[in-house]
């Protein structure tokens, strides 16, 4: 079983080592369009694995396709990354040309991969990869919830001093400023959220959430890539165990939520097959409002590529 990364910066490397730490497929492809540095990145990381007991094989390549050949899954996780004073829309059309490219390479050498896209702006980069590949849109899959979920889990464990272990929570709608949050669907351990907080106080810690990415550009002066890189491979475990998950992840709508032909954040069940099935929640007349503007948002960009 071979997975391909594509892109060998912060965030495809450390998605590749964190895989090939779990032992669970037999071969990762690590590749990227600057010379020789998806071989000296992966050469650390196989170099790492004897002492972690795994027998995953990695390998590096410099944008050579042909080595991804018939792999299972493709993430695709190039592009330019956000500086600071930049938001994930000032990525749109530099990223869309590069995606476009990527997906065309890709599924030619591996016609039924599926395909993760983290490249942002995520829910954008997904619409693109999609249509580029021309093939079922379960099979095309953007990591967004899960990153945003978890983020919200970590700063509402932090406020509540609680483990966030113990926290069950859904996101809807774009990766970033306008995700949508489900205080109705929030719980600790079953008990509903409203019990530890108020939706008043809740909404600080959804503006945070929202401020999770930037904060980390502010700080590094680039874009975060731990908790990407370990959503992308509990998505990727998930699909390869056919383990039945349900996530918030960035999935094409094709009348779901009253939507079409977009890609948004939802909750899905992921499988050996990709996107199994698009769970709708019933939403209150406040949560369909931010999807709708989530929506718009996502709609326009679109747009500007002129599809």
């Amino acid at each position: 079983m071979k997975i391909t990364v594509i892109g060998a910066g912060n965030v495809g490397a450390s998605c590749a080592s964190l895989l090939a730490q779990k032992n669970i497929v037999k071969e990762i492809v690590l590749l990227d369009i600057k010379d020789k540095f998806s071989e000296g990145k992966s050469l650390d990381i196989a170099q790492m694995l004897p002492l972690l007991r795994s027998d995953t094989k990695i390998t590096g390549t410099t944008n050579d396709y042909s080595k991804s050949k018939d792999s299972e899954i493709i993430i695709i996780t190039c592009g330019i990354a956000r500086k600071p004073g930049m938001n994930r829309d000032d990525l749109v059309k530099v990223n869309a040309d590069i995606i476009r490219n990527v997906t065309k390479e890709s599924i030619s050498f591996s016609p039924k991969a599926k395909l993760i896209i983290v490249s942002n702006p995520l829910d954008v980069m997904a619409y693109v990869s999609y249509i580029t590949a021309d093939i079922d849109s379960s099979r095309v899959i953007g990591m967004a919830g899960l990153l945003d979920s978890t983020r919200y889990r970590f700063f509402l464990s932090e406020k509540l001093k609680l483990s966030p272990n113990d926290i069950q929570s859904m996101l809807l709608g774009g990766h970033g400023d306008t995700m949508v949050p489900l205080y109705r669907y929030t719980s600790i351990s079953g008990i509903p959220i409203k019990e530890f907080i108020s939706e008043e106080d809740n909404d600080d810690i959804i503006d945070k959430t929202k401020k999770g990415g930037e904060e980390i550009v502010s700080l590094l002066g680039t874009s975060a890539w731990m908790a990407p890189s370990a959503s992308v491979v509990q998505m990727i475990e998930a699909i390869l165990k056919d383990s039945k998950r349900i996530f918030s992840c960035s999935a094409f709508l094709n009348g779901e939520y009253d939507f079409k032909n977009i890609y948004m954040g939802v909750p899905v069940i992921l499988g050996k097959s990709g996107i199994e099935k698009i769970i709708e929640l019933k939403l209150n007349d406040k949560e369909r409002f931010l999807l709708v503007q989530s929506y718009n948002h996502i709609k326009k960009m679109v747009e500007k590529l002129n599809f």
